[in-house]
């Protein structure tokens, strides 16, 4: 049977001040943990980490940074991952199905499309609609990751079709073809532009165009630290963490 996605304990978390107290096991936790997160959470979780690290001192964390449809193939595969934090629900659910999580997931933060371009605009690019132009070299995420159907969806919205000179894998490879001057504009995330401190400038996108990323995280089944993978689930939705999101852009679950 289908499981939906609920924010547990975010809102008390927040009010609180403080991140819980891990559960399961009731041991204090320790050793390391490999958290598989959505490319577009590089930054943040990176930040996040030396939060986590300081409250929790024996434990140290590792990232597998990639595409979400990736990350959730591999845990599939085996791969040995503690934690999955997805850049979208379907994600998330194709290994709540395959039985790899038995967690309930849970939201912990939303994003939203912005169109990078090069620094300063030079194109005079100023919406979904202007990527059509002839001659304009665009690049966008591959169709299976979040952010290539979340573009998608926001074309239909908008009623413009691109041709895009390729399709990348993530969102930060994609972004990288713009900052490396390879393309004169992309569609990823508001924190992907962020994090680039203006080395790309960013083109909003108007909300009855835009469309909204859920991000659910949960620990995997076969996770060989249970305590330590609870307690990073708890931590990202703290006050701390959640603060540390913001600034970089994400919005509140």
């Amino acid at each position: 049977m289908r499981r939906t996605f609920v924010v547990i304990a975010a809102f008390a978390a927040v009010v609180l001040g403080a991140a819980p107290p891990a559960r399961a096991t009731g041991k204090k936790p320790s050793g390391g943990i490999t958290v598989f997160a959505a490319a577009s959470l590089t930054d943040s979780f990176n930040a996040i980490a030396k939060q986590f690290e300081k409250r929790y001192p024996d434990v140290s964390v590792k990232f597998d940074f990639d595409s979400s449809s990736n990350l959730a193939s591999q845990i599939q595969q085996g791969a040995p991952a503690d934690v999955f934090a997805s850049a979208d629900e379907a994600n998330l659910q194709k290994v709540v199905d395959s039985d790899d999580v038995t967690a309930t997931p849970v939201v912990f933060a939303k994003n939203r499309l912005e169109i990078a371009v090069d620094k300063g605009n030079p194109k005079k690019i100023r919406g979904l609609a202007d990527l059509d132009q002839s001659g304009l070299v665009v690049v966008l995420c591959a169709d299976a990751v979040p952010c290539g159907k979340y573009a998608t969806e926001a074309f239909a919205n908008a009623g413009v079709s691109v041709r895009p000179a390729s399709k990348e894998e993530n969102a930060k490879a994609t972004l990288s073809k713009v900052s490396l001057g390879e393309a004169d504009a992309s569609v990823v995330y508001v924190t992907d532009v962020k994090a680039t401190k203006g080395d790309v400038t960013g083109v909003k996108i108007p909300d009855r165009q835009n469309v909204v990323a859920t991000y659910p995280i949960a620990a995997v089944k076969d996770t060989q630290n249970s305590a330590a993978a609870e307690a990073w689930v708890q931590f990202v939705q703290s006050k701390a963490a959640q603060s540390t999101l913001r600034k970089l852009g994400f919005l509140p679950p």
